[in-house]
């Protein structure tokens, strides 16, 4: 007899067909603009796995509205609406940052829901000088890198309705918060909130991000395939964002190949794998949703936990 499960298991064909008759309106060169580096997400890739996600989507906003006016009716006074919250988590180079981009654009065609906002957790990482003086430097990415009390703020204010909400920014390319630099969230319908981390469990008595979440997807893939996929886009950087004058790893653009690529594996193993398997792998449970990934990036099937 199978082990009972609290998820429903499709494949991809099974999972396309719930699609239904949601239409397709990204074309390739939007799509092309949502993409990350080396990432294959395709138009069939759209139709077929992100389509029927934004429609289940925005079935739970709908479900959510009403349960709202449920309990307005229970209460004897109408609940003001609050912003349906998202939260997408996965790996270092398991693409959830190109899916998450992808999701703001789908669920914004919506009638329902025109303004969604996507926030990434890297702009509440602490600054570089202050990992430094903490030693954590080698664990950047690991929850204790982040400053938790300032996300979780962030995300309660958005979910209660504030007019304004303000979130540090993150370079990619200078590897450091933007000092002065914030992006201004203003009441949105749906709210995505992406990150390594965002699953992660409060302490015993404490609430955390995850507590805010009406709905969260884990984008999964084998270890060995995203190591693959994490060495590749590094070798893409070398020969691109890595070469700016202002890039924090220029040196590594300019060192011999070999060297650089033995810095890039020395750092997934010691690094965004232990992370991976300490940290993030751990939280796959939480989630609503699990995107499983095969080895060529693409989708294979889905995990949808039961209700």
């Amino acid at each position: 007899m199978a082990a009972s499960t609290p998820f429903v298991e499709l494949s991809r064909a099974e999972w396309s067909a719930l699609r239904a008759r949601t239409p397709l309106t990204l074309n390739a060169g939007e799509l092309a603009r949502l993409r990350g580096l080396g990432d294959v997400t395709d138009l069939d890739e759209v139709r077929e796995v992100y389509l029927p996600l934004s429609r289940l989507l925005n079935l739970y906003v709908a479900a959510t509205d009403r349960l709202r006016e449920a309990v307005g009716t229970f209460l004897g006074g109408a609940q003001p609406p609050t912003p349906f919250v998202i939260g997408l988590a996965g790996s270092v180079a398991v693409g959830k940052s190109t899916i998450a981009r992808l999701l703001r654009e789908l669920l914004a065609r919506w009638p329902e829901h025109p303004r969604v906002e996507l926030v990434t957790t890297d702009g509440f990482l602490l600054p570089n000088a202050e990992l430094a003086r903490r030693g954590l430097m080698r664990r950047k990415g690991f929850p204790e890198s982040y400053d938790r009390r300032a996300l979780v703020r962030f995300v309660a204010e958005v979910k209660a309705g504030r007019a304004e909400v303000g979130a540090p920014v993150y370079s990619h390319l200078r590897y450091d918060i933007v000092p002065g630099e914030r992006q201004t969230v203003r009441r949105p319908d749906i709210l995505i909130v992406e990150g390594l981390n965002v699953l992660q469990q409060a302490p015993p008595g404490r609430v955390g991000l995850a507590d805010y979440f009406d709905f969260s997807v884990y984008v999964d893939a084998r270890v060995e395939d995203i190591r693959r996929w994490y060495l590749e886009r590094f070798r893409r950087l070398r020969a691109t964002a890595f070469r700016e004058r202002e890039s924090y790893f220029r040196r590594y653009a300019e060192i011999p190949e070999g060297e650089a690529m033995a810095y890039a594996e020395g750092t997934w193993r010691d690094v965004n794998e232990r992370n991976l398997v300490e940290n993030i792998v751990p939280t796959r449970q939480r989630a609503t949703l699990v995107l499983r990934k095969g080895p060529d990036h693409a989708v294979s099937g889905v995990r949808l936990r039961r209700l």
